[in-house]
Protein backbone atom coordinates (compact mmCIF):
# COMPACT_ATOMS: atom_id res chain seq x y z
CA UNK A 1 0.00 0.00 0.00
CA UNK A 2 1.60 3.61 -1.09
CA UNK A 3 2.55 5.29 1.87
CA UNK A 4 -0.07 7.83 2.87
CA UNK A 5 -2.63 5.47 2.56
CA UNK A 6 -4.41 4.32 5.73
CA UNK A 7 -7.14 0.93 5.33
CA UNK A 8 -9.61 -0.28 7.67
CA UNK A 9 -12.52 -2.72 7.54
CA UNK A 10 -15.22 0.27 7.80
CA UNK A 11 -13.60 2.48 5.29
CA UNK A 12 -10.55 3.85 3.40
CA UNK A 13 -9.15 7.18 4.14
CA UNK A 14 -6.50 8.71 2.07
CA UNK A 15 -4.33 11.40 3.69
CA UNK A 16 -2.48 12.93 0.97
CA UNK A 17 -4.41 15.18 -1.59
CA UNK A 18 -2.58 15.15 -4.80
CA UNK A 19 -2.23 11.27 -4.28
CA UNK A 20 -3.87 9.25 -7.64
CA UNK A 21 -6.02 6.59 -6.10
CA UNK A 22 -7.09 3.08 -6.89
CA UNK A 23 -7.92 1.51 -4.21
CA UNK A 24 -10.38 -2.11 -4.18
CA UNK A 25 -12.04 -0.54 -7.51
CA UNK A 26 -12.33 2.86 -6.71
CA UNK A 27 -10.63 5.89 -8.45
CA UNK A 28 -10.53 9.38 -7.23
CA UNK A 29 -9.59 11.18 -9.85
CA UNK A 30 -6.22 12.53 -8.09
CA UNK A 31 -8.42 14.64 -5.82
CA UNK A 32 -8.73 13.85 -1.90
CA UNK A 33 -12.64 13.61 -0.86
CA UNK A 34 -13.15 15.58 1.94
CA UNK A 35 -16.00 16.10 4.51
CA UNK A 36 -16.34 19.30 5.89
CA UNK A 37 -17.98 18.04 9.40
CA UNK A 38 -16.46 16.92 12.60
CA UNK A 39 -19.88 15.29 13.45
CA UNK A 40 -19.73 11.63 13.98
CA UNK A 41 -23.14 10.66 12.43
CA UNK A 42 -22.22 12.23 8.97
CA UNK A 43 -19.00 10.16 8.66
CA UNK A 44 -20.49 6.66 9.68
CA UNK A 45 -23.11 7.49 6.22
CA UNK A 46 -20.33 8.24 4.81
CA UNK A 47 -18.40 5.00 5.20
CA UNK A 48 -21.06 3.76 3.82
CA UNK A 49 -20.15 4.34 0.46
CA UNK A 50 -16.71 2.79 0.74
CA UNK A 51 -14.43 5.53 -0.58
CA UNK A 52 -11.18 7.44 0.99
CA UNK A 53 -11.95 10.26 2.42
CA UNK A 54 -10.67 12.63 5.92
CA UNK A 55 -12.51 15.29 7.51
CA UNK A 56 -12.49 18.83 8.47
CA UNK A 57 -13.93 21.01 10.91
CA UNK A 58 -15.67 24.25 8.99
CA UNK A 59 -15.51 26.08 12.30
CA UNK A 60 -18.91 28.24 10.63
CA UNK A 61 -21.62 30.70 12.48
CA UNK A 62 -25.08 28.84 12.33
CA UNK A 63 -26.86 31.53 12.84
CA UNK A 64 -29.97 32.00 10.53
CA UNK A 65 -29.94 35.21 8.96
CA UNK A 66 -32.83 37.72 9.36
CA UNK A 67 -35.70 36.82 7.28
CA UNK A 68 -34.09 34.33 5.69
CA UNK A 69 -36.25 30.63 4.77
CA UNK A 70 -35.11 27.29 6.38
CA UNK A 71 -34.17 26.20 3.32
CA UNK A 72 -31.90 29.10 2.38
CA UNK A 73 -30.27 28.93 5.69
CA UNK A 74 -29.20 25.11 5.03
CA UNK A 75 -28.26 25.87 1.68
CA UNK A 76 -26.02 28.76 2.26
CA UNK A 77 -24.28 26.92 5.39
CA UNK A 78 -23.80 23.91 3.93
CA UNK A 79 -21.63 25.76 1.11
CA UNK A 80 -19.85 27.95 3.60
CA UNK A 81 -18.97 24.97 5.57
CA UNK A 82 -17.42 23.34 2.51
CA UNK A 83 -15.82 27.06 1.41
CA UNK A 84 -14.77 27.28 4.94
CA UNK A 85 -11.57 24.07 4.50
CA UNK A 86 -11.27 24.77 0.66
CA UNK A 87 -7.58 26.77 1.23
CA UNK A 88 -6.22 24.00 2.69
CA UNK A 89 -7.46 21.78 0.33
CA UNK A 90 -6.49 23.60 -3.34
CA UNK A 91 -6.84 20.46 -5.06
CA UNK A 92 -10.16 18.15 -3.66
CA UNK A 93 -14.03 17.60 -3.25
CA UNK A 94 -15.11 19.16 -0.56
CA UNK A 95 -18.24 17.89 1.12
CA UNK A 96 -20.83 20.99 3.27
CA UNK A 97 -23.64 19.64 4.88
CA UNK A 98 -26.21 21.33 6.78
CA UNK A 99 -30.06 20.50 8.32
CA UNK A 100 -32.40 23.29 9.53
CA UNK A 101 -35.73 21.83 10.69
CA UNK A 102 -38.97 23.95 10.29
CA UNK A 103 -42.09 23.52 12.78
CA UNK A 104 -45.33 26.39 12.52
CA UNK A 105 -43.23 28.71 9.96
CA UNK A 106 -39.99 28.97 12.74
CA UNK A 107 -36.68 27.30 12.55
CA UNK A 108 -35.56 24.73 14.82
CA UNK A 109 -31.89 24.07 15.62
CA UNK A 110 -29.76 22.18 17.86
CA UNK A 111 -30.91 22.82 21.04
CA UNK A 112 -27.59 22.18 22.67
CA UNK A 113 -28.57 22.08 26.20
CA UNK A 114 -32.06 19.74 27.91
CA UNK A 115 -34.03 22.76 28.38
CA UNK A 116 -34.07 23.85 25.03
CA UNK A 117 -34.20 20.10 24.12
CA UNK A 118 -37.94 19.82 26.28
CA UNK A 119 -39.16 22.87 24.46
CA UNK A 120 -38.65 21.61 20.86
CA UNK A 121 -39.95 18.54 21.68
CA UNK A 122 -43.58 20.32 23.30
CA UNK A 123 -43.57 21.91 20.39
CA UNK A 124 -43.48 19.27 17.95
CA UNK A 125 -45.48 16.95 19.74
CA UNK A 126 -48.80 15.65 17.57
CA UNK A 127 -47.17 17.78 14.61
CA UNK A 128 -45.33 17.44 10.99
CA UNK A 129 -41.86 18.80 10.88
CA UNK A 130 -39.85 19.11 7.85
CA UNK A 131 -36.03 18.88 7.99
CA UNK A 132 -34.40 20.11 5.12
CA UNK A 133 -30.66 18.68 5.00
CA UNK A 134 -28.76 20.98 2.15
CA UNK A 135 -25.87 19.01 0.58
CA UNK A 136 -22.70 21.11 -0.97
CA UNK A 137 -19.96 19.27 -3.31
CA UNK A 138 -17.15 21.55 -4.03
CA UNK A 139 -14.24 20.92 -6.28
CA UNK A 140 -11.73 22.97 -5.73
CA UNK A 141 -9.38 22.79 -8.48
CA UNK A 142 -12.32 23.82 -10.95
CA UNK A 143 -14.03 25.64 -8.92
CA UNK A 144 -17.38 24.48 -10.00
CA UNK A 145 -20.47 23.88 -6.59
CA UNK A 146 -23.64 21.59 -6.65
CA UNK A 147 -25.80 21.89 -4.20
CA UNK A 148 -28.90 20.46 -3.29
CA UNK A 149 -31.46 20.15 -0.76
CA UNK A 150 -33.28 16.95 0.57
CA UNK A 151 -37.21 17.27 2.45
CA UNK A 152 -37.98 15.25 4.96
CA UNK A 153 -40.96 15.41 7.25
CA UNK A 154 -41.72 13.69 10.85
CA UNK A 155 -44.54 13.82 12.70
CA UNK A 156 -44.34 12.97 16.54
CA UNK A 157 -46.41 11.30 18.66
CA UNK A 158 -48.54 12.90 21.04
CA UNK A 159 -45.78 12.42 23.87
CA UNK A 160 -46.46 13.39 27.66
CA UNK A 161 -43.83 15.20 29.12
CA UNK A 162 -42.80 12.05 31.03
CA UNK A 163 -42.19 10.70 27.78
CA UNK A 164 -40.13 13.34 26.72
CA UNK A 165 -38.18 13.64 29.82
CA UNK A 166 -37.02 9.75 29.86
CA UNK A 167 -36.12 10.25 26.47
CA UNK A 168 -33.99 13.05 26.55
CA UNK A 169 -31.85 11.49 29.24
CA UNK A 170 -31.56 8.05 27.52
CA UNK A 171 -30.10 9.82 24.54
CA UNK A 172 -29.61 13.20 25.22
CA UNK A 173 -29.31 14.29 21.64
CA UNK A 174 -28.51 17.93 22.33
CA UNK A 175 -26.51 18.51 19.17
CA UNK A 176 -29.52 17.33 16.79
CA UNK A 177 -31.74 19.80 14.97
CA UNK A 178 -35.31 18.80 16.44
CA UNK A 179 -33.69 17.12 19.82
CA UNK A 180 -34.30 13.75 17.98
CA UNK A 181 -32.48 10.72 16.94
CA UNK A 182 -34.08 8.97 14.12
CA UNK A 183 -31.20 6.17 13.94
CA UNK A 184 -31.47 5.53 17.31
CA UNK A 185 -34.41 5.43 20.28
CA UNK A 186 -35.63 8.63 18.77
CA UNK A 187 -37.54 6.98 15.97
CA UNK A 188 -39.98 5.73 19.24
CA UNK A 189 -41.22 9.35 19.34
CA UNK A 190 -42.32 9.75 15.95
CA UNK A 191 -45.65 8.23 13.96
CA UNK A 192 -44.69 8.88 11.14
CA UNK A 193 -41.84 9.42 8.53
CA UNK A 194 -41.63 10.59 4.58
CA UNK A 195 -39.11 12.22 2.58
CA UNK A 196 -36.67 12.30 -0.22
CA UNK A 197 -33.50 9.93 1.75
CA UNK A 198 -34.01 8.66 5.15
CA UNK A 199 -30.10 8.85 5.42
CA UNK A 200 -30.76 13.02 4.87
CA UNK A 201 -32.61 12.96 8.24
CA UNK A 202 -29.48 11.58 9.85
CA UNK A 203 -27.62 14.41 8.74
CA UNK A 204 -26.07 13.68 5.10
CA UNK A 205 -28.13 12.91 1.80
CA UNK A 206 -26.35 10.07 0.24
CA UNK A 207 -28.78 10.01 -2.72
CA UNK A 208 -27.55 13.18 -3.42
CA UNK A 209 -23.68 12.52 -2.83
CA UNK A 210 -23.90 9.59 -5.04
CA UNK A 211 -25.48 11.45 -7.74
CA UNK A 212 -23.18 14.59 -7.54
CA UNK A 213 -19.80 12.14 -7.30
CA UNK A 214 -20.95 10.63 -10.65
CA UNK A 215 -21.23 14.55 -12.01
CA UNK A 216 -17.48 14.46 -11.22
CA UNK A 217 -16.60 11.52 -12.55
CA UNK A 218 -15.95 9.60 -9.16
CA UNK A 219 -16.19 5.89 -9.97
CA UNK A 220 -18.05 4.03 -6.76
CA UNK A 221 -17.97 0.49 -8.35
Amino acid sequence: MKQGLVASKASLFINHPLLSVNVKGFVLNTRLLVLASTSPYRSELLKRLQIPFTTASPNVDETPLPDETARATSMRLAQEKALAVAAAYPDALIIGSDQVALLDGLQIGKPLNHDNAVRQLRAMRGKTTCFYTALTLLNTRSGHMQTEVAENYVTLRNLDDAEIEGYLLKEQPYHCAGSAKSEGLGIALMSNMSGDDPNALIGLPLILLTDMLRRENVQLF
